[in-house]
């Protein structure tokens, strides 16, 4: 007895199915395998890691991260604008080279200018001490680089007299990696200018 053939449309009917379901789960699989890097990634990127004492992992959320940014901005204005204009005959080297740790080439052309200007010779003949008041600063945090203005008033002592100034400065802050401890808020200033500076009277 010879063994039926099975209807051709039947057996084509019958592989296109077998087709589109092996086709629909590679692509439902590869839709399931992209949402789950991202989610993975995307869990990665908002997670930081560090090492507790007792050896245990502990995870740091990027959110708390950008909102110490602010604090961290501002720490290394201040900390710039102190080692840069806080600067006496036996101190302002040792400063002036701290400071430009935390700059890039504009601290350093500004430094250079006013070493060509004669200030710190200036410093050195006549024993002039320049101290820093206070520093206040402003800051755009919307888009990076980051925007800043600082006002950062400081004394001059001549020994017999005192003068008191107001420096107005601009620039930008770019992240680069910190670099304990010449720079340990990774925060670089770039764009550094002296917008205007003017000398304080008893009515200001």
């Amino acid at each position: 007895m010879k063994t039926p053939y099975k209807n051709i449309y039947k057996v084509l009917k019958t592989n296109r199915f077998i087709v589109i379901a092996v086709v629909a789960f590679s692509f439902l699989s590869s839709i399931i395998s992209v949402w789950s890097v991202f989610n993975i990634n995307n869990k990665a990127l908002n997670n930081a890691f560090a090492i507790n004492t007792d050896g245990s992992v502990i995870p740091l959320k990027w959110v708390a991260q950008k909102e110490n940014l602010k604090v961290e901005a501002l720490a290394h204005l201040e900390l710039f604008h102190s080692y840069f204009y806080n600067i006496d005959a036996s101190n302002y080297e040792k400063n002036l080279e701290k400071a430009l740790w935390l700059g890039n080439s504009s601290v350093d052309n500004l430094y250079r200018q006013k070493k060509a200007d004669g200030v710190y010779n200036r410093l050195l003949q006549y024993s002039l001490v320049q101290k820093v008041i206070s520093i206040e600063s402003q800051l755009d945090l919307q888009s990076n680089p980051y925007k800043f203005q600082t006002k950062t008033i400081f004394e001059i002592n001549r020994g017999t007299v005192v003068d008191r100034y107001e420096l107005i400065s601009t620039g930008r802050l770019i992240v680069v990696d910190r670099n304990f401890p010449k720079n340990t808020h990774g925060l670089l200033i770039t764009d550094y200018f002296e917008k205007s500076l003017k000398k304080l009277t008893n009515e200001n």
